[in-house]
């Protein structure tokens, strides 16, 4: 397999969990600010909008890799602020996961961001 279409399912796989995450959000806003109230997090319902956002439109940058850079970047520090914020209860073992798997992803979008989406993108066929 050809280094591009590696680089082509990596983003695949890094896509994935944020396209299906901010939709899941976008369609349960209620839900979904209700929650992030419970957590004191400020105006939960704006907070939800832009996290979702952030979460959809990020996964879909990477996944066509169109504007991939700046999206790695945004998402890398989006993975590590949640990590932070959401999942620094290390005394709960789920936690801890999903605190490491913030870090692991924040890291595969800092090698993204650094080398870019491949040959097989809409950024690289815009030159």
């Amino acid at each position: 397999m050809s280094q591009n279409a590696i680089v082509l399912v990596g983003r695949v796989l890094l896509s994935i969990i944020f396209i299906l995450a901010g939709f899941g959000k976008l369609t349960a806003l209620t839900g979904t600010a209700g929650y992030f109230g419970s957590m004191g997090l400020p105006v939960p319902m704006v907070t939800a909008v832009v996290v979702a956002l952030v979460e959809l439109v990020g996964g879909l940058a990477i996944l066509f890799g169109f504007f991939t850079r700046p999206a790695a970047y945004i998402l890398a520090l989006f993975c590590v602020v949640t990590a932070l914020f959401a999942h620094f209860d290390f005394a709960d073992q789920m936690q801890m996961i999903n605190f490491q798997k913030n870090l692991a992803m924040a890291g595969g979008f800092l090698v993204l961001a650094a080398f870019g989406p491949g040959l097989l993108s809409v950024d690289a066929r815009r030159g």
